[in-house]
C-alpha cells in the first residue's frame, strides 16, 4: 500500500504544477497583451494630442529664445564695450610704441648725418641768418654785395664747370745711368 500512496502523491503534484505553469502562462500572456494595449493607447493619444504638444512646446521655445536674447543683448553691448576699451588701449600703446621708433629712427638718422659732416637744419638757418645779417651790414656802409648768394653760388658752380678739366701729370721714372754710360 505505500507504493500506492506514492504514485498517487506524484501525479497529484504534477497536475498541480502544470496547472500552475498554465495559470503563470496565462498571466504573462495577458500582462503582455496588456503592455501592448497600453502601447497602442499612448501611441493614438500621442498622434491626437502631439499636434497640441507641438504647439504649447513652439510657444515655451519662443518665449525662452525672447528671454535669451534679452538676456545675450544686454551681454552683447557690455561685451562690446569692454572690446572698444581695449581695442582703444591696444591702439594708445601702438601709438606710442611708434612714436618711440620714430623718435630712435630719427636720433640715429642724424648721429649718421653728424657724422658723415652733414650740417644740420639749424645749423643751415644760422649759416643763412649769418650771411643775411653780413649783407645787411654791407649795406649799412655803403657797399653792394657783388652778386646775391644764390647768384654767386651759380657763378662758383659754373666758373667750375667750365674751367678745363688738368689732366694729371703723368710720372716718369728716372732709369739710373749704367756703367757703360
Amino acid at each position: 500500500m505505500a507504493k500506492f500512496k506514492k504514485t498517487t502523491a506524484k501525479k497529484t503534484t504534477t497536475k498541480t504544477s502544470q496547472a500552475e505553469a498554465e495559470r503563470l502562462s496565462k498571466s504573462l500572456s495577458e500582462s503582455a497583451q496588456q503592455i501592448w494595449l497600453a502601447g497602442v493607447g499612448a501611441f493614438s493619444r500621442a498622434q491626437a494630442e502631439g499636434t497640441k504638444l507641438f504647439e504649447g512646446l513652439v510657444k515655451e521655445g519662443m518665449g525662452l529664445e525672447q528671454t535669451v536674447r534679452k538676456f545675450a543683448g544686454g551681454r552683447a553691448e557690455v561685451v562690446r564695450d569692454v572690446v572698444e576699451s581695449r581695442v582703444g588701449q591696444a591702439r594708445e600703446r601702438a601709438t606710442d610704441t611708434w612714436d618711440k621708433l620714430e623718435k630712435v629712427f630719427e636720433d640715429r638718422v642724424q648721429r649718421a648725418l653728424v657724422k658723415l659732416g652733414v650740417p644740420s637744419r639749424e645749423d643751415l638757418n644760422d649759416l643763412s641768418s649769418r650771411v643775411e645779417a653780413l649783407t645787411a651790414e654791407l649795406r649799412r656802409q655803403g657797399g653792394k654785395p657783388a652778386t646775391a648768394p644764390r647768384k654767386a653760388a651759380k657763378a662758383a658752380k659754373a666758373a667750375k664747370q667750365a674751367a678745363p678739366a688738368k689732366a694729371p701729370a703723368k710720372r716718369t721714372r728716372k732709369v739710373k745711368p749704367t756703367a757703360a754710360e
